[in-house]
């Protein structure tokens, strides 16, 4: 099936689909990408090949949303469920696909290649109740470690009957956690760090290749972010150290003057458990963008 950007131009959702694979399958090749798993080592329950499964298994989901004009919160669980069937790692890509459902349904509503974010505005905007109900069924089924709150946690069931008591649609529950949640963040201001995130990989790719582009776009997101897997998992202030600890790094130099200390970098995460999760969830979703506006490499 065809969908038309242009008068001239027709882009099926087959292609959609693959560069929302792709976008999965490059973020987890780049190396180093301090704390998170990719080609040069894996987590103890969590490897390498668990997250090209998981990209290659929820493919029938990301072609079915490139065509679909609604139903945001049952996509991205039956996203989830696709990945999960695949591969016994675990969570691979959970936030990946909260972002990336919505821009890849997006991507199939544009008129042209620049219509991308005014698409993604509207796409998250009309989710519904319905869509809210869904995205918790999805974590109660997988476990996502997130952030306890007092009020609608993603842990009690009972927040399922408080939402449809309240009428909060997915919209509405992410802007109550946007304070706190890089992901949720992104849908109330119009995906703004992924659109950001899109343009420093296409400025970057010719000059230094994909592999150090994503891992510079890395670096740059984690300095100016505190990471919600990092708050999650410990706290602010940890956060904060290593969003510095990257920023001094970027400091000293260009690519070739710094890898040596992105190493390092790396290994001291690793030795901790620090996994920035949540910008490597962005660094997806901005590769998606980039594929889809044509970035060849």
């Amino acid at each position: 099936m065809y969908i038309a950007i242009s008068a001239m131009y027709q882009i099926s959702l087959a292609h959609i689909a693959r560069c929302a694979q792709l976008a999965m399958l490059l973020e987890v090749s780049a190396t180093p990408k301090p704390g998170n798993i990719d080609r040069d080592h894996n987590y103890t329950d969590t490897r390498f090949e668990h997250f090209l499964v998981s990209a290659v298994g929820v493919y029938p989901v990301l072609e079915k949303t490139a065509g679909s004009k609604s139903g945001v919160g049952l996509l991205i669980r039956e996203a989830v469920i696709e990945s999960s069937r695949w591969q016994n790692g675990g969570n691979t890509h959970f936030g990946a696909f909260i972002l990336l459902i919505p821009l890849v349904m997006a991507a199939g509503k544009c008129k042209d290649k620049e219509d991308l974010k005014v698409q993604a505005q509207k796409v998250v905007r009309e989710t519904t109740v319905e869509d809210a109900i869904e995205l918790y069924r999805a974590f109660s089924e997988t476990k996502v470690k997130v952030k306890p709150v007092d009020d609608l946690d993603l842990g009690d069931t009972a927040s399922i009957d408080n939402i449809q008591k309240r009428g909060l649609t997915l919209f509405d529950l992410m802007e109550i956690s946007s304070s706190y949640d890089m992901i949720a963040e992104e849908w109330i201001n119009g995906f703004q760090k992924t659109f950001k995130c899109a343009a420093s990989i296409q400025d970057k790719i010719k000059r230094y290749g994909i592999n150090d582009t994503v891992v510079l776009t890395f670096m740059e997101l984690l300095s100016s972010n505190k990471d919600t897997f990092i708050q999650t998992k410990f706290n602010s202030k940890k956060a904060e150290e290593i969003s510095m600890r990257a920023k001094d790094i970027l400091k000293k130099g260009d690519i070739e003057d710094i890898r040596d200390e992105i190493h390092s970098f790396d290994e001291e995460l690793l030795k901790e458990g620090i996994n920035p999760g949540s910008t490597a969830d962005i660094i997806i979703a901005g590769l998606f963008v980039s594929l889809f506006e044509g970035m060849r490499f």
